[in-house]
C-alpha cells in the first residue's frame, strides 16, 4: 500500500515536471493536456486518474509552485526580529526564489493571469492562506499590520506588489529590469510603504474618532446628524 502510494506520488510530481517543462517551452495558452502526457511519456489512463482535466493541473502545479516560494520566504521572515527586518526579508527571499527559478516564477505569473474556475479559484486561495499563516501571524507579531484592512493586501500589494510587478517585467522581457537593481531597490520601497501605512492607518482611526457624528432627532422621528461633543 505505501510503494503504491509513493508511485502514485511519483507519478503525479513527474506529470507536474513535465507540465512545466511545457509551459516553458511552448507557453501555458498553447499547452494543452495532451503536450504534457507525450512529455511525460505517461498514458492517458494515468494523466486523467491524477487530474480530471487540464485546469486542474494548472492548478496543482500552481498549488505546488505557491508551497515553495511560501516555504522560501517563510524561513527568512521568521528569522527576523523588527519589522522592517521582516519586510526586507520578505522581499528579499522573493526576489531571490524568482532568480533562481524563472521557471516556475514565469508559470506562476501567467497562470495567475488566467480566469481559473470558481472551484480551482477558491481552493488555491485556501491553500496561499495555509502556506503564508506562519508568516503572516509573526508579521502582526512585529506590528507589521497595526491598523490594516487586510493582511493579505498589506503582503501582496502594499508589501510586494512593486516586486511582483518588476517580476512579471523582467521574466517576460529579460533586459528589461536588472536584477541588481530590483535587489538593491525593491526591498527599500517595501519598507518605504510600510513607513507610510503605518502613519496613515494610525491618522485614519484618530480622525474617524475626531470626525464622528451623532444622530439629533428631528421633530417628527426624522433623524439628521450634528458633531458628536468631546
Amino acid at each position: 500500500m505505501a510503494v503504491a502510494r509513493q508511485s502514485g506520488v511519483a507519478r503525479r510530481e513527474a506529470l507536474l515536471d513535465a507540465a512545466l517543462r511545457c509551459f516553458e517551452q511552448r507557453g501555458l495558452l498553447r499547452t494543452g493536456i495532451e503536450d504534457v502526457r507525450k512529455e511525460a511519456g505517461a498514458s492517458p489512463s494515468s494523466v486523467y486518474h491524477l487530474f480530471e482535466d487540464f485546469p486542474a493541473l494548472v492548478a496543482a502545479l500552481l498549488e505546488r509552485t505557491f508551497e515553495r516560494l511560501a516555504g522560501a520566504m517563510t524561513a527568512r521572515v521568521l528569522a527576523a526580529r523588527t519589522a522592517r527586518s521582516a519586510v526586507r526579508a520578505l522581499v528579499e527571499a522573493h526576489l531571490t526564489w524568482v532568480f533562481d527559478h524563472e521557471a516556475e516564477a514565469r508559470f506562476m505569473y501567467q497562470a495567475l493571469a488566467l480566469e481559473l474556475d470558481g472551484h480551482h479559484r477558491a481552493a488555491l486561495r485556501d491553500t496561499k492562506a495555509r502556506l503564508k499563516a506562519e508568516m503572516t501571524a509573526h508579521f502582526a507579531e512585529l506590528g507589521v499590520f497595526s491598523g490594516a484592512r487586510s493582511s493579505e493586501v498589506t503582503l501582496d500589494v502594499v508589501l510586494l506588489g512593486p516586486a511582483h510587478q518588476a517580476c512579471r517585467a523582467y521574466l517576460s522581457a529579460p533586459g528589461v529590469v536588472d536584477p541588481a537593481w530590483m535587489r538593491a531597490t525593491l526591498p527599500d520601497l517595501a519598507c518605504a510603504a510600510l513607513a507610510r501605512v503605518e502613519p496613515a492607518a494610525r491618522s485614519a482611526r484618530a480622525g474617524k474618532g475626531a470626525d464622528a457624528v451623532e444622530p439629533l432627532k428631528k421633530p417628527g422621528g426624522r433623524s439628521k446628524s450634528k458633531p458628536a461633543r468631546g
